[in-house]
């Protein structure tokens, strides 16, 4: 056969599904908007790569920290900037305080000017923030003066939020959090290596998530299969053989498809418009950002008519079209099970090769392990036609309505798994995630060692303050119960250079049994811990020889190294010190020699500083957190505060968790619109059977139930199928991570609830339309 006769066969098939009158552009539409939904998603998928690259890049273009301990000279390009992010509620919000020192000094990525002192540029999203109602503890803690804002070129997001404060007088010290720079950038570092399971994870995600979309536009595709063949059996009557009419089949879902493109183009620009403006789980881009790759994006446009022409060819090898009817409507052979287990078993088989490396043992093939899950997903689609015609057949008496779903499945079990292919591809990698996701929860989170029960704030400044203010400040704080401020110092045996010291910290008792475990304890004690923090001197014996009863010692001694002199204060330690344990759960874990402020002379107060306060707080008031971050604002613009957790989650990790609840976010809505698309063509094609049976006094509410039984028997045995083969999918990543395989069933069980919900809700909203159509007027022909 020669390309010219198809082409023109193909062109015949378009031909007829443009002029095909109302009925045909019902079909042809019903067909481009199931490919319009699944291009636009697939459009969108090939721009995360430059999304990924624009955030990268805005980020490295505004990096300002130094890794080296040497800053360089003030200088007329030089300038100061200190880190000042803070939280509000649970929207992180990027701060930087920056203070030029010369004419030259280069300007923040997307800002235009320098902000002068109490003066603050801020991005959109910030700006309108504080404009809003709620928003008054946040203009507290940010008192400066808006004088413009970050360009889109200093943000990672449309709804990022983030600000630049002016000041003078910002300290370079070796304990300030501030730094003094000539450029911003990310300096050039040797590449980190990426975990391995990492890489597998986003692998796995990108797979999982976008082998839903292809199966869709697969089943978009044969949209009015059924009134398409019998249609082409008058083709028969005037000459054309089979192949010919196969192919003018394939012309037909072409066209779809091609309009299926437009559409899909249109979708993705609608949402690329509107992703702009909003944000999903905490993510926003830019519209700029949403560009695809050009030569993706060629791929998803030769790939989509293409797709559809292979579609339909293989759908037609089982449709026979003779003159005068389809053949299909006949009682059909049944299906063969041996080839529908090759995909899946193929998919185990190049995964084989891979389980047990884990973190160790070298990376992941890309190729094996894309191939490998793609095969196990599609063998759903494989497997779901026979699953549903090996089940039904079985099936038989009952209620009128459950007869009527059960002979429509046997006649049409193929078009009834089609319909649930793509939920239960969906399902499944579903399933396999998060059983991933849970299996290997424990290798990126470590235990931080601090409750918060005990504990749920931590203010640290960036220098060190009087004792006493801090306490006066965070005491009286709205939603504060209590307040542990501790003071620090250091103690030597000499006034200068001591040969001996250490750190001290100084409270009162309340504070000091937050340290150790203090058998008694009055104003004026002094106490010694067994810090078990060293190998070579586990019970601080050196420590505890040199604070001896008696002994005189130096509060704040001096050392040549250090361009401050100390106070120097003598001070002859108590008869009455004590040798305690400390607690395992010690705020503080630096100093072991615990002092009552009474203990010390008026002299060494000046000497004592506190660089943190730990906090507890009263949960019955909502703001708390935001009244204790606008008390460490006001003590020190530079402090930061943060709450205290059990458990600390690598970033990377979290971050790929979110990618995947981002994905699937849109792929959900995939599943619904296109469910529903489908669902309303089915209806669409029994219409005039429908409108039959009422004409003949058939209740409205048995055709109901027997739709809803034909959804709900092929969603149910899909669903099944889904999560035997997630559930083995899951298994097997996590044995190749080197992971015990554990079932979270309730994990499991959620997943399988999701895609029953989604078909829930597609079906309720397919029943407005299902009533409209069962009306005898339905049989009305021309």
């Amino acid at each position: 056969m020669s390309p010219r006769q198809w082409a023109q066969d193909l062109a015949l098939g378009a031909r007829f599904a443009l002029a095909g009158g109302r009925e045909g552009w019902v079909r042809m539409t019903l067909t481009a908007v199931g490919v319009g939904i699944g291009v636009a998603l697939l459009l969108l998928c090939t721009a995360l790569p430059n999304v990924f690259a624009a955030r990268d890049r805005v980020e490295h273009a505004r990096f300002d920290f130094t890794f080296t301990d040497k800053a360089p000279p003030k200088a007329d390009d030089t300038f100061l900037i200190a880190d000042t992010d803070t939280t509000w509620h649970d929207d992180d919000i990027r701060g930087r305080i920056v203070e030029p020192e010369g004419r030259r000094a280069p300007l923040p990525p997307g800002v235009d000017s320098f902000p002068g002192a109490g003066e603050m540029v801020v991005s959109p999203a910030l700006e309108d923030l504080l404009a809003s109602d709620g928003a008054e503890l946040l203009r507290q803690r940010l008192p400066y003066k808006i004088t413009g804002t970050i360009g889109e070129s200093g943000l990672i997001g449309s709804h990022e939020l983030a600000y630049y404060a002016g000041a003078s007088g910002l300290k370079l010290t070796d304990v300030s959090p501030v730094h003094r720079l000539t450029r911003y950038g990310e300096p050039d570092t040797a590449s980190e290596k990426t975990d391995p399971v990492l890489l597998l994870m986003i692998l796995v995600v990108f797979v999982v998530l976008l082998t839903p979309v292809a199966v869709f536009i697969a089943a978009a595709v044969r949209f009015g299969g059924e009134r398409r063949d019998r249609r082409l059996a008058a083709l028969r009557l005037v000459g054309s053989d089979s192949r010919m009419t196969r192919r003018i089949a394939a012309g037909e879902a072409l066209a779809g498809a091609l309009l299926g493109l437009v559409i899909g183009t249109g979708f993705f620009l609608l949402g690329r418009s509107t992703l702009g403006s909003t944000q999903v789980l905490g993510v926003s881009v830019w519209p700029s950002y949403l560009d695809p790759s050009p030569l993706l994006a060629a791929l998803v446009a030769l790939a989509v008519p293409v797709a559809a022409v292979l579609v339909t060819l293989l759908a037609m090898r089982g449709v026979v079209v003779e003159p005068l009817g389809v053949v299909r409507a006949a009682t059909q052979r049944r299906r063969r099970l041996w080839w529908r287990l090759l995909p899946p078993l193929a998919g185990l088989a190049m995964l084989y090769p891979m389980i047990g490396k884990g973190h160790e043992n070298g990376d992941f093939n890309q190729y094996l392990v894309i191939g490998g899950v793609i095969l196990l997903l599609i063998g759903i689609t494989a497997l779901l036609p026979w699953v549903v015609e090996a089940v039904v057949v079985r099936l038989g008496t009952g209620a009128l309505s459950w007869q009527l779903a059960v002979r429509r499945l046997q006649l049409s079990s193929g078009t009834a798994a089609r319909m649930v292919n793509g939920i239960a591809v969906a399902v499944a990698g579903a399933i396999a995630l998060q059983m991933l996701f849970t299996g290997t929860q424990s290798q990126y989170t470590k235990a931080t060692g601090k409750d918060p029960g005990r504990v749920q704030m931590q203010v640290d400044f960036s220098d060190r303050k009087p004792l006493s203010g801090v306490e006066r400040e965070f005491a009286g704080a709205k939603g504060v119960r209590s307040a542990v401020a501790l003071a620090l110092s250091q103690y030597g045996d000499a006034r200068r250079d001591p040969d001996h010291g250490n750190g001290m910290t100084v409270g009162d008792c309340a504070a000091l049994r937050e340290l150790a475990a203090l058998p008694s304890c009055k104003d004026g004690d002094v106490f010694v811990t067994r810090t078990r923090c060293c190998y070579d001197d586990p019970d601080n014996a050196e420590e505890i020889s040199v604070v001896k009863p008696g002994r005189r010692l130096y509060v704040d001694p001096s050392y040549d190294d250090v361009s401050e002199r100390g106070i120097e204060v003598p001070w002859t330690v108590p008869a009455g010190i004590r040798v305690v344990e400390a607690r395992k759960d010690s705020l503080m874990d630096s100093n072991s020699l615990l002092v009552t402020s009474g203990a010390l002379p008026a002299e060494a107060v000046p000497a004592l500083f506190s660089d943190g306060v730990y906090l507890r707080l009263d949960p019955s008031v909502p703001d708390s957190r935001e009244y204790v971050r606008n008390v460490a604002a006001r003590v020190d613009p530079l402090a930061h505060t943060y709450g205290w957790t059990a458990t600390l989650e690598d970033t990377k990790y979290a971050s790929i968790r979110t990618g995947l609840f981002v994905g699937a976010a849109f792929v959900l809505a995939l599943i619904g619109a296109s469910l529903l698309v489908s669902q309303l063509e089915q209806l669409r094609e029994r219409r005039k059977l429908l409108s039959a049976l009422v004409a003949f006094g058939t209740r409205r509410r048995t055709l109901s139930l027997s739709v809803l039984w034909q959804t709900a028997l092929p969603v149910g045995l899909g669903l099944v199928l889904a999560m035997t083969v997630g559930v083995t999918l899951g298994s097997v990543l996590l044995k190749m991570t080197r992971t015990p395989v554990t079932m979270d069933w309730a994990s499991v069980l959620t997943m399988t609830g999701v895609g029953a919900a989604v078909v829930g809700v597609v079906t309720l909203l397919s029943l407005p339309p299902l009533l409209r159509l069962m009306r005898p007027e339905g049989l009305r022909t021309e």
